[in-house]
């Protein structure tokens, strides 16, 4: 019996704890008038302002690879090494070119130091002793010569370890191991995320509107957040087939987007005073746009509406189904299933 009368009390208190849930009042917004940013849209593609090819220095078989496409590669590490077989085995002939020169020099100062002290006996002519002087001077000037080629291939050995330049992404990886590869053959391609910009083309008919501006956002799709430009260039030439120009929007915080991402610019080229909601306040169930409609206690109205552009802070211009002074579920999922 009581456990009957324990189960029914946790039923009861169950349903007190829904009813109050129920019952809890919607988060709304009140439907208004406001002066806000009028802006000219238009498509952007997103671009990496840091973007390097890496290309190969030397020559050599692909030895190993040590990062992917999308892995994070830091400023110095080695993207992958080229086998150094070749390489050193040009190194080993370009120290016996230097050693054999370097006895040869030492042949031509000895042979000199035999000349000069001749001469001062009178043993030999003048001719004689400048024809070992410039003899000299020619195995010197040889041994400094091949010496400068051990130092090309010492340095054309040091670019079998393939560096990354500076901190990014790798976006793609263009050989494999076992590949072979030349001087300027490309081998990985690589950005730095943090170096993002949007590109977008301006009619001439919105360049000076755009320019008096001064400010822009982009629109992500999925985000309801837009994203303010930190800065906005317009290019000073003008596509002679499109009569457009290019206008780059500079990114100071570029997280989750991608080189190669369509988004959309909205260019500020005025203030204009428009009917707006919340963009969160709307309902999309396929083809119809709708929000709920709050009247005091009363079940919340479903209501269509038509909306207009959409608007920086996450608002929406309403063109019709709404008028000012009403008030909206913030929430519609929420509003939708009061009883």
């Amino acid at each position: 019996m009581n456990t009957v009368v324990t189960q029914l009390a946790a039923g009861l208190l169950l349903l007190g704890i829904m009813d109050a849930a129920v019952a809890a009042p919607l988060a709304q917004a009140t439907v208004a008038y406001q002066q806000v940013e009028s802006t000219y849209d238009t498509v952007a593609t997103i671009e990496a302002e840091r973007q390097s090819t890496v290309s190969a220095q030397t020559s050599g078989r692909i030895e190993s690879i040590n990062f992917r496409a999308g892995d994070r590669v830091k400023a110095g590490q080695i993207i992958m090494r080229i086998d150094t077989s070749v390489a050193d085995q040009q190194m080993a002939a370009a120290e016996a070119r230097v050693h054999e020169a370097e006895v040869q020099r030492q042949n031509a100062a000895d042979q000199f130091a035999r000349m000069q002290q001749l001469l001062s006996q009178h043993f030999v002519s003048q001719a004689q002793y400048d024809q070992a002087q410039a003899t000299l001077r020619s195995a010197d000037a040889h041994v400094r010569s091949l010496q400068a080629d051990l130092a090309q291939q010492k340095t054309s050995r040091g670019f079998a370890n393939i560096v990354a330049p500076y901190g990014g992404v790798m976006a793609a990886l263009l050989v494999e191991v076992g590949d072979m590869a030349a001087p300027g053959t490309p081998l990985a391609v690589g950005f730095d995320p943090a170096w993002l910009r949007a590109s977008a083309q301006i009619p001439q008919t919105r360049l000076e509107a755009v320019r008096a501006g001064n400010k822009a956002y982009l629109e992500v799709p999925g985000q309801l957040r837009w994203i303010a430009s930190s800065s906005l260039t317009l290019l000073p030439t003008a596509d002679p087939a499109t009569h457009t120009t290019e206008a780059r929007l500079h990114l100071a915080n570029a997280e989750g987007l991608l080189p190669g991402q369509l988004v959309t610019a909205h260019f500020v080229i005025g203030m204009q005073r428009r009917l707006i909601i919340p963009m969160q306040a709307v309902l999309h169930r396929s083809e119809l746009t709708a929000v709920y409609c709050l009247h005091g206690n009363e079940t919340p109205e479903l209501r269509q509406i038509r909306l207009g552009q959409s608007l920086p802070g996450g608002y929406v211009e309403v063109l019709a189904g709404l008028q000012s002074g009403e008030h909206i579920a913030l929430d519609p999922v929420a509003a939708g299933s009061r009883p």
